[in-house]
Order: C-alpha cells, then sequence, then structure tokens
C-alpha cells in the first residue's frame, strides 16, 4: 500500500461561501459517515487534521505576508493521509468526500515520497 495525502481546499476568502451552524453540523456528519468508510475499509492513515484561518505567508528576501496562501480564493484548510494501492483507488477515495459537494472547494490528492 502506498500513502497519499488528500489536501481539502475551501473558499476561504467570501463570506457567503462560509457554512452556516446548520450546514456544518450536516456536512461534519457527512465527513464522520465518510471517515468511518474508510477507517472500516483500513484506508485512512496516521495524520491529518484541520487548518486555521491564520497564517503567515513566507517568500524569499525576508518577505512576510498575514494569512494562509490562497489562489482563487481556495487555501487549504485540512489534510488527511490515506492508504491505497494506486493512485486511482486514492482518487476514488477522494471522490467520495464530503467537502466535494460545497462550492469553492476541491480535494489534491498526492503520493507521499518514499525515502530511498
Amino acid at each position: 500500500m502506498k500513502k497519499y495525502v488528500l489536501l481539502f481546499r475551501m473558499d476561504i476568502i467570501t463570506e457567503s461561501a462560509r457554512p452556516t451552524a446548520a450546514q456544518m453540523q450536516s456536512y461534519m456528519a457527512s465527513w464522520m459517515e465518510w471517515i468511518d468508510a474508510i477507517t472500516a475499509k483500513g484506508q485512512l492513515a496516521e495524520g491529518g487534521n484541520h487548518l486555521s484561518r491564520e497564517g503567515k505567508l513566507l517568500r524569499p528576501k525576508n518577505k512576510m505576508a498575514d494569512g494562509p496562501y490562497v489562489a482563487n480564493k481556495e487555501s487549504v484548510a485540512g489534510y488527511i493521509i490515506i492508504q491505497a494501492k494506486s493512485m486511482n483507488e486514492a482518487v476514488s477515495i477522494a471522490k467520495r468526500c464530503p467537502i466535494l459537494e460545497g462550492e469553492g472547494t476541491s480535494v489534491e490528492v498526492r503520493e507521499t515520497a518514499q525515502p530511498g
């Protein structure tokens, strides 16, 4: 099995893109169902977390900006690490992620680099 990182991006700029408390409760229920299904199949590896909306962006020559990196209004909101036999299997797992039901969201699938 190989390890893959699923990077979750969301629109953190547009106020109307932020879910209400009721929507968040529904999203979290869907999220937990998805995570439980991955766990039951032995596909969830250790590691992963939600990220805050605050941060610092460092660039060469001592340039720094407040906030996380944002492109097209999207920023990395969190990640998990999964185990899969192939990129195709990892993508199949990612396609079922409930974050993709929202607007201004995406999931990026990246294989982890193996040492050696």
